[in-house]
């Protein structure tokens, strides 16, 4: 079986890869590599989970084919939960993922480290002809005062986890995708994927008896 992975972003692509690969045994994991007709898709939703779907609905839509995407934010407390939808160009279209990190050390400058606290979402969409599954992910962490490690992506250099006293730039990918949202929001898609599969083989099963 055939799905699609609905993302341009490489460093995305690579973990979502390396965290699927309980699924990869029974599952074709192709990219957008594969179809390079399809473009960058507009996040033109007000949610996360909007912003999922729109993505994965396009890809299906011209491929015919299963497609899994998804849409994350960094929801800062001290910000009121931005940047939100907004977190991928918080600093404006284009920008870097540098210039992103940048802004917001800038902008949380004088903020005590009492209330640096915020969240990492993600949400991920399945969409096939017959039905739409959403799950999300969380991760609570604390955005730092300054850069530390060199893994990761986005705002990993500044996104610190108490629980394993690191950033996510100062974990490797395997331990990342414990603690990450992104991770977690894998695993409950996985679940739903193999139960969606199991009830669809029965369903198919019963047909042909």
């Amino acid at each position: 079986m055939d799905i699609i992975i609905s993302t341009h972003n490489k460093d995305k692509l690579k973990e979502l890869l390396s965290a699927f690969q309980t699924l990869s045994k029974t599952i074709n994991f192709k990219t957008l590599a594969d179809f390079p007709e399809i473009e960058d898709i507009e996040e033109t939703g007000s949610t996360l989970e909007e912003n999922a779907l729109i993505k994965a609905r396009t890809v299906q839509s011209i491929t015919g084919l299963p497609a899994i995407s998804d849409d994350t934010g960094l929801e800062v407390d001290a910000l009121d939960g931005a940047p939100g939808v907004y977190t991928a160009r918080y600093a404006g279209e284009n920008c870097s993922y540098r210039d992103n990190v940048d802004k917001l050390l800038d902008t949380m400058a004088k903020v005590p480290m009492p209330n640096r606290t915020a969240k990492f979402k993600t949400v991920m969409a399945y969409v096939n002809n017959e039905v739409e599954l959403t799950v999300e992910g969380c991760a609570e962490g604390i955005i730092s005062r300054s850069i530390n490690g060199e893994n990761g992506f986005g705002y990993d250099p500044i996104f610190y986890i108490p629980e394993a006293e690191k950033t996510f730039a100062q974990m490797k990918m395997e331990e990342k995708e414990i603690y990450s949202h992104r991770g977690k929001a894998i695993r409950c898609m996985s679940k739903l994927l193999k139960q969606h599969f199991d009830d669809f083989n029965k369903q198919s099963t019963k047909e042909m008896a």
